[in-house]
């Protein structure tokens, strides 16, 4: 028998219905044996008792009691002494409260049904002396690099998950698209629905009056431009919807570069331009649980960084366009 957990919604689960963030998260629990869960009141939602049907919210904590034999969450990824290092490689900033790691892109951060090795699986690695295992308090695309923050402690993952509850954490995304966005910096305010699809889980713009589309903005700028083929945009979340950054610039005509889920067949090695999804988090302010700010910054992962190289940008530059964009 495992223990009793208590899990936060990430901003990605938002909407999701309980027993499909369960198929998720343990994909050994039965149908029969998550009713029976529920209807015991094992499973509870925010102390209080739920349907499979619920829709959950972020930052909502979710009781999971001991499963029975054999469907039981995985057990994490066994840890290798090269697992270890290369967790530890990843590693920008630590300290007593959090752990901001540069996460590679092709590196799931939760598991899933058909993904066996990912962070939440390896988060041992992490703790560094501590009696507690880092928790994840938001999540990125297993394709997409960048700012990750962990919390240390119970206190650090509820002050967190509330930070990124209430949108008062600042996100900026690097993203290099295909053409030339017009104009040069924009908002991109459309609603999107979560859709299933023979080769997964996809967003797409929901139909006016759509009570399951939801509200997402996202905003935009252009750092450089090469030619007509290429734009390097600064790229700033205010909703956190699955997919959003990538939906959102698909469906204004200019699709990121690498995604073949939203995008298009690219000519990548033709022109010179490394294979992989081009979007990275590129900078995350937050309130410290502790106190005072929270700012990190990821360097370019290295495709992207050849990408940038080879189309003269220069990934060094300090200003930024969106930095004193106020979206409040």
């Amino acid at each position: 028998m495992s223990g009793v957990e208590t899990i936060t919604i990430l901003r990605d689960e938002e909407g999701m219905r309980l027993d499909r963030w369960f198929r998720a998260h343990y994909p050994a629990l039965k149908h029969g044996a998550l009713q029976k869960l529920l209807r015991t009141g094992q499973v509870r939602v925010d102390g209080s008792r739920v349907k499979s049907g619920t829709r959950l919210e972020e930052g909502q904590v979710i009781r999971v009691p001991p499963m029975p034999e054999g469907e039981a969450k995985p057990a994490p990824n066994t840890l290798t002494n090269t697992d270890r290092k290369y967790l530890k490689d990843l590693v920008l900033y630590k300290d007593s409260s959090v752990i901001v790691l540069n996460k590679p892109p092709g590196l799931a951060v939760q598991g899933g049904t058909r993904t066996e090795r990912h962070l939440d699986g390896m988060l041992d690695g992490l703790k560094f002396r501590a009696k507690e295992r880092p928790r994840l308090v938001h999540r990125l695309d297993k394709d997409t690099s960048g700012v990750l923050l962990l919390a240390r402690t119970r206190k650090a993952a509820s002050a967190l998950s509330r930070t990124f509850r209430t949108r008062s954490a600042r996100k900026i995304y690097w993203a290099l698209v295909h053409g030339r966005p017009s104009p040069q910096q924009g908002k991109i305010a459309l609603a999107l629905k979560k859709t299933r699809t023979g080769d997964g889980e996809r967003v797409r713009a929901g139909d006016e009056g759509d009570d399951e589309a939801r509200n997402a903005v996202t905003y935009y700028a252009v750092i450089g431009r090469a030619a007509m083929r290429f734009s390097w945009l600064s790229v700033k979340p205010v909703t956190g919807r699955t997919h959003q950054i990538r939906a959102h610039l698909a469906a204004i005509g200019h699709p990121i570069v690498g995604d073949l889920k939203y995008g298009q067949e690219d000519e990548g090695q033709a022109q010179g331009i490394e294979e992989g999804l081009h979007l990275h988090a590129r900078r995350l302010a937050v309130p410290h649980p502790d106190g005072g700010t929270l700012d990190i910054s990821a360097p370019l992962p290295d495709h992207m960084r050849k990408s940038w190289k080879f189309l003269e940008f220069d990934d060094a530059v300090e200003f930024d366009p969106l930095d004193e964009l106020d979206d409040t």
